[in-house]
């Protein structure tokens, strides 16, 4: 089944479209993916992931088409940040 992982940084955003099972998990595209290789930074026991902007967990089964996504933690407080601009 066809499924995508995605995952940005400011200065590079990646979208690896891939093959994986039936049955397999947001953790098996993720490790299938090669992304984690990529990305050394990524931590997925402090960062969130999800489905189409919705947080899900590591051992969600996966449907065809559907697009995991590895969310970057918040380095800034939205308040801090707009005061900043100003």
């Amino acid at each position: 089944m066809n499924v995508g992982v995605v995952y940005a940084r400011a200065e590079k955003q990646v979208w690896l479209k891939l093959e994986v099972a039936e049955g397999s998990s947001v953790m098996d595209a993720i490790e299938t993916s090669g992304i984690l290789e990529q990305f050394p930074e990524i931590d997925l026991s402090k960062q969130k992931v999800g489905i189409f902007g919705k947080l899900t967990r590591l051992d969600t089964i996966l449907k065809e088409g559907q697009r995991v996504e590895i969310y970057r933690p918040i380095t800034a407080d939205a308040e801090m940040a707009e005061r900043r601009r100003d």
